[in-house]
């Protein structure tokens, strides 16, 4: 579902230091299985082009085989270190490694921090949005940390999606957030393939979509969010809360810009500098300005409604 398996399948010793990524069973397995895959992967694509296509399939397979064993892990052995340790104790220990895994080493780019090595002022996801990142079921973060609290304030010794799934938590149900609504809200992380359908480029100052070249319309009534990349790669859509959101864009990776805007026939009419899920800052705003004079989109007409002084 997203590049970061991608990039395990094509080095397997990353499953032995990303938390996200490595499964319970032995070391061994892990890299057996991506070896055995990268053999298929090669000897059913033969041109450089069907090679690309399949390894989008290969990234789907792997990514599903991953979802129980990376729950497991992350709720597990993430956070055995073999000693009782309080519930603030092993949040922090969380959040510690998390840091590790947002730095970028080289040409690689992990999940959440995806995108820092090109763009250093870029934003990553918003804190109680990190659960919604490595959650495997990818649960709208505002639910879940709804549910965190919660776990938090019991102390339990149980890591915090073992004991939302399985453990001593899996009967809560809260009235702010029933579980009927944690299990049905899940953000869509779109694939490299589903990003290219929400690509925006502009064409004689009109925004326009790559794939279908139509123009971008919002539709009066509904939230049309947008997401600039590290890369400068513009995507455009519908919000649909609880199903799609900033961070389906580009799945969880950080972004130059994020907000809300309004267009007619390619026409830009307004912009707002709001994501929940980035918090953008004033010069994240700034930089998505810039963009649009870059590509010669004509902002005297715009409505600009920032709470922001550029």
């Amino acid at each position: 579902m997203n590049e970061t398996t991608a990039v395990a399948v094509r080095d397997p010793k990353l499953s032995r230091c990303l938390p996200g990524l490595s499964s319970p069973r032995p070391l061994s397995e892990p890299d057996a299985a991506a070896a055995r895959l990268q053999r298929i992967y090669r000897s059913l694509c033969g041109s450089r082009r069907n090679r690309s296509d399949c390894a989008v399939v290969v990234d789907e397979l792997w990514w599903k085989a991953l979802d129980f064993a990376s729950l497991k892990h992350c709720s597990v052995s993430f956070f055995d270190v073999g000693k009782p340790e309080t519930a603030a104790s092993r949040w922090a220990r969380a959040r510690t490694r998390a840091a590790k895994v947002l730095k970028i080493d080289g040409f690689i780019n992990f999940q959440i921090g995806k995108g820092l090595s090109k763009d250093e002022k870029a934003q990553k996801l918003a804190l109680q949005h990190w659960l919604e990142a490595i959650d495997p079921r990818h649960r709208y973060g505002h639910n879940l940390q709804s549910y965190y609290d919660v776990w938090f304030e019991s102390e339990s010794s149980q890591p915090f999606f073992y004991w939302l799934d399985v453990g001593d938590g899996r009967a809560t149900n809260l009235d702010k957030c029933p579980r009927s609504n944690l299990q049905d809200q899940r953000i869509r992380y779109l694939g490299p393939r589903e990003r290219e359908a929400y690509e925006v480029i502009v064409e004689d100052g009109r925004l326009v979509y790559r794939e279908s070249g139509l123009p971008v319309s919002t539709v009066e009534g509904s939230k049309w969010i947008f997401v600039l990349s590290t890369s400068r790669a513009l995507y455009v859509g519908q919000k649909r809360k609880g199903n799609f959101h900033h961070s389906s864009f580009l799945a969880g990776g950080a972004a130059t810009a994020a907000g809300r805007l309004v267009a007619a026939g390619g026409a830009l009419k307004a912009i707002w500098p709001y994501s929940g899920h980035y918090l953008p800052t004033a010069e994240n705003f700034e930089e998505f300005i810039v963009f649009l004079r870059d590509n010669n989109v004509d902002l005297s007409n715009v409505k600009v409604y920032s709470y922001f002084h550029l």
